[in-house]
């Protein structure tokens, strides 16, 4: 079966000093994982990192790695489009490789503790590593955001699964979860009305009676005049990649706009660009062994 892989994509609330990306490389180098992506949105005020490796080396690089964020933000002074609500403020770990699911909650879990432990910050597990249904869902653990979250630390039903109970005014609240591949997807939309993108939004989304699989927000990208339907994709199967965006497509022409175009955020899974050909190009059989460059992939 070969080694087993484990992959990280903590998300930190700093996208617009380049100094943070640099910080995080020295931390990232110093570890045996492959880096796969590394990058931040002004807009969202957001950086993504995306790493995997053996289970071992990625748990110490993703421990390190977001104990020195947490050095370096201020929540205090953070403002931006995405919701958030800590300095580290999301640490979702994915089997890749030769594990099971129920190994990768037991990974989360125990890094959530020593995470929460060591930098006094309240943590709630999330996804297939949450403690309850009622904390599955990451839109309801983050509901209330940064602003919100001292309040919501002192209702009885927000008990932290680790750390303090007391929240921590300069690193906020970080959600550590445990979860299949997911694909952040986002659609520009021709149009600087953001209230476009909102009924867009919450007409694809699941919550709003929208696709299954999808999580969804509008927002303004005001440097560039445009708006964005912003998804993630949290089970790439149940709904691919063309379902989704045809759907905000679809909503989109109701009020006469145009997608002008779309934006992968990290890293995406082979099986999920095997349904983007097969839909567009209207191959309904399509197999990614038909690729050439996919015999040269490791088993």
């Amino acid at each position: 079966m070969g080694a087993k892989i484990l992959q990280c994509v903590p998300n930190f609330s700093e996208g617009r000093d380049p100094g943070f990306l640099n910080e995080l490389e020295v931390v990232l180098q110093q570890f045996p994982v492959k880096v796969l992506d590394l990058s931040m949105d002004a807009d969202h005020n957001r950086a993504d990192c995306t790493f995997l490796g053996e289970p071992d080396a990625v748990e110490a690089c993703a421990f390190a790695v977001t104990s020195r964020a947490v050095e370096l933000i201020d929540m205090r002074r953070h403002t931006g489009a995405h919701p958030r609500m800590g300095a580290v403020d999301v640490v979702p770990f994915v089997p890749i490789r030769g594990l099971t699911m129920d190994e990768t909650v037991e990974i989360a879990r125990a890094f959530g503790n020593e995470f929460a432990d060591k930098n006094g910050i309240p943590v709630f597990f999330y996804e297939e590593a949450c403690t309850s249904e009622a904390r599955r869902n990451l839109a309801d653990v983050r509901r209330g955001e940064y602003e919100g979250m001292a309040e919501k630390l002192r209702a009885p039903n927000w008990t932290v699964d680790a750390g303090p109970q007391a929240f921590n005014e300069q690193s906020g609240v970080t959600a550590v979860g445990a979860r299949m591949p997911l694909i952040a997807f986002n659609v520009n939309l021709q149009t600087d009305d953001v209230e476009v993108a909102k009924n867009i939004a919450t007409a694809v989304r699941h919550a709003g009676g929208g696709l299954r699989y999808v999580k969804a927000m509008g927002l303004g990208l005001e440097d560039e005049g445009i708006v964005q339907v912003s998804m993630n994709l949290v089970n790439y199967q149940g709904t691919p990649i063309p379902r989704a965006l045809e759907l905000v497509r679809a909503e989109a022409a109701r009020y006469g706009v145009s997608v002008k175009e779309c934006e992968l955020v990290g890293m995406v899974p082979l099986e999920a660009l095997q349904e983007v050909a097969s839909y567009y190009l209207q191959i309904p059989d399509f197999d990614m062994t038909q690729v050439i460059e996919y015999h040269l992939l490791p088993d």
